[in-house]
């Protein structure tokens, strides 16, 4: 048995030296103890970054008929209300002034006026302010000149707050119109 593991032993250390000699000899063709001659290295000069060329390059225009080019050309797309109120506010005429430059300007976009309400009163009566709401912000439009086959309007009542919670806080964010881009 001892013979048999020394047997074993001995196979493989003369199969690990083979192994290792096979692979100690990369330079096929030349002779083995020749030095070799060390090989110079050349170093490339520095890259130097030309100017970049002039390109002219078109300015690329966001397409005008966007919410985000209403939202920009008027400051805000939104109008807010006082409690139980559906009046416009300085505010709210200031920034549907620049809504109907805007709409004048895009003469084939249409919009939807939302009407929005805060969660006190009954879904009923907050349907009817947001309608009272939407309405107000589409005579103002009209008024200044906007066709009103582009307007449609929709009251969304108390159905869809921008703001959650109770509180005189959130309850002005939420008494609001809101004119989207169809």
């Amino acid at each position: 048995m001892l013979e048999k593991m020394n047997s074993v032993k001995y196979w493989a250390l003369i199969g690990s030296a083979l192994l290792l000699s096979a692979c100690a000899n990369t330079n096929t063709g030349t002779v083995p103890d020749t030095p070799t001659e060390p090989v110079a290295v050349e170093t490339e000069e520095p890259v130097v970054a030309s100017p970049p060329e002039t390109v002219d390059v078109e300015t690329v225009m966001e397409d005008p008929a966007t919410q985000s080019s209403l939202d920009m050309a008027s400051g805000n797309s939104v109008a807010y209300f006082g409690y139980d109120r559906y009046d416009l506010s300085s505010d709210a005429r200031a920034a549907l002034q620049a809504q109907a430059a805007w709409l004048q300007t895009h003469a084939a976009v249409k919009i939807t006026v939302e009407g929005h309400c805060d969660e006190r009163g009954t879904r009923e009566y907050n349907l009817a302010l947001g309608d009272r709401r939407a309405n107000s912000v589409k005579n103002y439009l009209v008024a200044l000149g906007v066709d009103p086959s582009r307007i449609h309007t929709v009251s969304y009542g108390k159905e869809r707050p921008a703001v959650t919670g109770s509180g005189e806080a959130a309850w002005a964010k939420n008494r609001r119109s809101y004119t989207r881009v169809n």
